[in-house]
């Protein structure tokens, strides 16, 4: 059995206000709907252009907030369309920089009431204390959602607020420790306030700013990498992935493959990340000298191991696998750094110093064995 609702006069509102309280009784499904397309459409933007963020929230004002609001405010306000905050969004972001772009996302996809809007990062005072956030009161265009049975969607306005995570840490805070701008604050917890706030501050700048000398950083590596300045590149993830996206290996794949005819089955290389690493190469620069100075000799190694097969089907890993075998029996390596080679890769087996005795046995009448150090 549902409940009716109880009379909006139990509240003792005059009657002005208690005709916007049946107003938003009667709205609170478009309020709902207006949510409901705001938070989706963000959520899409978001979305597409690969912007992470902590949360995005909503919520439709409760009838009882709503009700305080008027008790308070009521004679402020014409209509229910005055009050902007019946329904209320809010991005939370990372970092301070993406603030302003969901902020564009936005302001491309609502309509925006400038007037009424706010930036309130730009209104600190030197004595001020707290965080900010930007606000926009916005509406829902027609371009994005129109019921014709529901004009009201197009033209009740909602707020928009972005925020970062610490601002909205700190908002929480200062809402949870009572400090509101109609009560004195005592000059100590004032003084300890507006300390943590500049220190939220500067956390907030530095994280943007340590984000852009990473993505600055990455940028001139990834230039390094395709201009090929290779002995300008140190050897870390995401060099080595950029490297990779030239295919360095594929040349000598195809040679090693025409030895059978063989189909080239695609790999990860990923994994000999560790192993360049483990055999104390430091750049990209280290990777591509190995080839210049390896690469017939690893092709000697291949002939030999699958040139007397029927082997029609070769892994893309075969060249780098070669190029590090050879670079590890020309520096003297042996047994045990072939061993240990093995192990590196596929982890700890008794069949690795087996395997690697048996590669110096077949290794040793080929060229680059012989030749004098």
């Amino acid at each position: 059995m549902i409940m009716e609702e109880d009379s909006v006069e139990k509240y003792g509102l005059d009657s002005h206000c208690t005709m916007m309280l049946e107003e938003y009784r009667e709205h609170r499904e478009s309020f709902a709907k207006i949510l409901e397309i705001s938070t989706t459409c963000i959520k899409n933007l978001l979305s597409q252009n690969g912007i992470f963020v902590t949360a995005v929230e909503g919520r439709v004002k409760e009838e009882k907030s709503l009700v305080g609001k008027l008790e308070l405010k009521g004679h402020k306000y014409r209509t229910l369309s005055d009050i902007t905050d019946i329904v209320g969004t809010r991005v939370i972001t990372f970092y301070t920089d993406d603030v302003d772009k969901v902020a564009g996302l936005c302001e491309n996809s609502f309509d925006i009431d400038w007037d009424n809007s706010v930036d309130k990062r730009k209104m600190h005072q030197l004595d001020s204390f707290g965080y900010m956030s930007l606000h926009y009161v916005c509406r829902i265009p027609k371009s994005m959602y129109f019921d014709q049975a529901h004009p009201e969607i197009n033209t009740t306005r909602f707020e928009l607020q972005l925020r970062t995570t610490l601002q909205h840490m700190w908002a929480n805070m200062n809402h949870d420790c009572g400090y509101k701008g109609d009560v004195e604050i005592p000059i100590e917890h004032l003084r300890n306030m507006n300390r943590l706030a500049g220190v939220l501050e500067l956390a907030d700048d530095e994280f943007s700013r340590i984000r852009t000398a990473v993505n600055d950083y990455r940028r001139q590596v990834q230039g390094l990498v395709a201009n090929g300045k290779f002995s300008e590149v140190p050897l870390n993830v995401d060099t080595f992935r950029s490297y990779l996206n030239m295919k360095p290996f594929d040349k000598l794949n195809r040679r090693i493959a025409a030895i059978n005819q063989a189909e080239i089955h695609d790999a990860t290389l990923m994994p000999y990340l560790r192993i360049f690493k483990y055999l104390g190469f430091k750049s990209l620069g280290d990777i591509e000298d190995l080839k210049k100075q390896s690469s017939d000799d690893a092709y000697q190694l291949a002939t030999l191991e699958i040139g007397g097969t029927d082997l029609d089907i070769i892994s893309a890993t075969i060249a780098v696998q070669d190029l590090c075998i050879v670079h590890i029996l020309k520096s003297g390596g042996g047994e045990d750094g072939l061993t240990a080679f093995f192990e590196e890769l596929s982890g700890e087996s008794a069949y690795n110093r087996t395997r690697a005795r048996r590669l110096i046995e077949k290794t040793a009448r080929l060229p680059f064995m012989n030749t004098k150090k």
